[in-house]
């Protein structure tokens, strides 16, 4: 198949973004987001054979799986992108030199944004909103696991944009299969970023063989320290919520450091995941405390491959450690530097610990299940970015943009 077509028309369809009104997004967008609604049905027939081919207890299931009230959550994560002000236009910056030259930073688009991704359908709403809000035009790839879901949403971004009159190839949708993949790494002149969402794997692979600029949005290896000043009552809400609230999401807990001073209180601290089925991987020290009490069918004796492990299900690893400053330690060896948190009372802890873990997100006596574009006032997300070149933590209208100089003058040269 020859995918540069596919390229080549996108990014024709760039040009055309230039155009559309800020009020003719918003009202093409709000549109969308009830015609999802008014095809739940539809959506949701062609989801149905998607989860067929996939076993129930694979991680990916839960993102997978779409119902009647997680699309009425996208429609409302558009609503949401519609009442934000898009960043298009904005000046940064405005000055006029000794020369009586006009010079402004100006918020412009990407251009081009390529994503791939897996077993997420809601992606496909959720990029092509925050794209069009941009004036981005959208290259999607997604994996063959959500194939049918992600052609049935396409198809409703697609009616309305015909509705509009606007250029259907501002949303590509590629095929599902591999070498679809392989030509979109290889698009260089045509896409001008590529976004990977996904497992670990996916993200590496995706950062080795790209020839176009990566943004990685990273796997979660999510922390929470539970500090010598730790409120109980706290932390047994917030540890239970990280861990879970959905546990097939990267904000979702991975490992729970306890300091040494509370392990007396490791047995209450964790007593919630028992009734919510969390199997737990403990070190020797807590291993121990928690045998007496937690269920024998749910606690395992951690081994090293444990921390360091993202589980993207209902396990959990729990490590006992002498101070903040070991705490400190574990999470620098074995975060992906997504979200770290800390449940404590010590106003100077929890300021050493803000200051000094390298994540994209930390957290101070809060559930790190809130690192989400929505949750954070972006409305949808595009991804959560672990690096710190362009864009860090979740991504949503103003990642989506660059800038250019604009630069105004009257007959100026240089000497």
């Amino acid at each position: 198949m020859n995918y540069s077509t596919y390229f080549e028309k996108a990014k024709q369809a760039s040009r055309t973004m230039i155009s559309l009104s800020k009020e003719t997004i918003n009202k093409l967008l709000a549109e969308l987001a009830d015609a999802l609604v008014l095809h739940t049905e539809e959506i949701l027939a062609e989801n149905e054979k998607d989860l067929a081919k996939m076993p129930i207890e694979d991680p990916k299931y839960d993102r997978l799986k779409l119902t009647a009230q997680r699309i009425a959550d996208i429609a409302g994560d558009i609503k949401n992108v519609v009442s934000l002000t898009s960043p298009l236009g904005e000046i940064l910056s405005d000055k006029i030199l000794e020369n009586k030259l006009q010079i402004q930073k100006v918020r412009v688009p990407l251009g081009v944004v390529g994503v791939i991704y897996e077993a997420r359908p809601n992606v496909t709403a959720d990029v092509f909103s925050l794209c069009f809000k941009t004036g981005n035009v959208a290259v999607l790839k997604g994996g063959s696991d959500a194939e049918f879901s992600n052609l049935a949403i396409t198809k409703v971004i697609h009616e309305v944009l015909n509705k509009y009159d606007i250029d259907a190839n501002v949303l590509t949708l590629l095929p599902a299969e591999r070498a679809a993949t392989e030509a979109l790494l290889n698009a260089r002149g045509f896409v001008d970023v590529l976004i990977p969402r996904g497992s670990q794997s996916l993200i590496n692979y995706v950062r080795e063989n790209s020839k176009i600029p990566v943004i990685e949005t990273g796997a979660g290896i999510v922390h929470t320290y539970f500090d010598e000043t730790g409120d109980l009552e706290k932390g047994k809400a917030i540890i239970f919520n990280a861990k879970t609230r959905r546990v097939s999401v990267c904000n979702s807990l991975d490992c729970v450091l306890i300091n040494e001073k509370r392990l007396h209180d490791a047995a209450q601290l964790l007593s919630p995941l028992a009734e919510g089925k969390v199997e737990l991987f403990a070190d020797e020290k807590s291993y121990e405390i928690l045998k007496s009490s937690y269920p024998t069918s749910l606690l395992n004796q951690a081994t090293e491959e444990h921390y360091g492990t993202e589980f993207l299900s209902l396990k959990m690893a729990v490590k006992v450690v002498e101070d903040l400053d070991a705490a400190l330690n574990h999470i620098a060896e074995y975060s992906s530097k997504h979200s770290e948190a800390i449940i404590s009372e010590d106003a100077e802890h929890i300021t050493q610990f803000l200051n000094e873990v390298d994540a994209a997100a930390v957290y101070a006596n809060a559930s790190t299940g809130f690192t989400d574009g929505a949750q954070f006032g972006l409305g949808a997300e595009i991804g959560i970015s672990t690096q710190k070149l362009h864009a860090r933590g979740p991504m949503g209208l103003e990642e989506l943009t660059s800038y250019k100089w604009v630069v105004r003058g009257d007959g100026q040269v240089r000497g």
